[in-house]
């Protein structure tokens, strides 16, 4: 699953990165210890503009009842996307990619009573590209604004995630994204190959100190490894 992680690169240099033709006027400060229901900056094509913009975690079906089921789904399993009620529309028409610096994910360690949190990231420094789903939600007979939400889309994990955790969040390749973006684009079988495991060369991971366990903890301080002495074995 994907249920933390960090973002802090600046607004601008994710339009950059990302190609986006709009930025959101009120977009996020950084945040190193992004939770579930939090909102989260999101990449969007909208009548063929990319756009940087703002969306809620926790996604929530348009037929939704009651926004509070959101906070079941801040993750959307890759297999069986088509076939499901909550997500199918949104996997046809409202792909997103969600910008992180990095995941956390926590692994028992032999011997440990608490899991240990392992931060993991890109190799280079650049910004991930993880694969998200949007939707939008109008309450019933009032006049409240719509709610813009989104959840992840998580995967098998790769060969350096794999001894941490059984899930991660499918990462696209810059090769992928106008695909994934392309609300027009309705081959949903070329889409579900786009969601298999990056490369793990790709990244690194470490293991972080406890902090980031409470989610009212933020700040870089979060993401630096443990002192060596103090690293837990990653792949015993």
């Amino acid at each position: 699953m994907c249920g933390r992680f960090a973002a802090a690169t600046p607004p601008d240099e994710l339009a950059r990165y990302f190609a986006v033709h709009e930025v959101a006027e009120a977009l996020l400060e950084p945040r190193y210890n992004v939770a579930p229901t939090d909102d989260v900056a999101v990449v969007v094509e909208r009548d063929t503009t990319r756009r940087l913009d703002v969306f809620h975690w926790g996604f929530v079906p348009f037929w939704a009842k009651d926004p509070s089921v959101g906070n079941r789904m801040i993750n959307a399993r890759a297999e069986g996307l088509a076939e499901s009620n909550a997500f199918r529309r949104a996997f046809e028409r409202r792909r997103c990619i969600v910008p992180a610096d990095g995941f956390y994910e926590w692994r028992t360690v032999p011997g440990q009573r608490k899991k240990q949190p392992v931060y993991i990231r890109r190799a280079d420094g650049e910004p991930m590209a993880m694969a998200g789903l949007w939707e939008v939600w109008t309450p019933e007979g009032d006049k409240a604004a719509p709610l813009y939400t989104c959840t992840i889309v998580t995967g098998d994990p790769n060969e350096l995630v794999s001894p941490i955790h059984d899930r991660m969040p499918v990462i696209l390749p810059p090769s992928a994204w106008d695909a994934w973006l392309d609300r027009q684009n309705g081959d949903l079988d070329a889409l579900q190959r786009l969601l298999v495991p990056a490369p793990a060369e790709v990244f690194s991971a470490w293991s972080v100190g406890t902090d980031v366990n409470t989610v009212g903890n933020d700040g870089p301080h979060l993401i630096e490894p443990l002192p060596e002495q103090e690293q837990p074995t990653l792949f015993p």
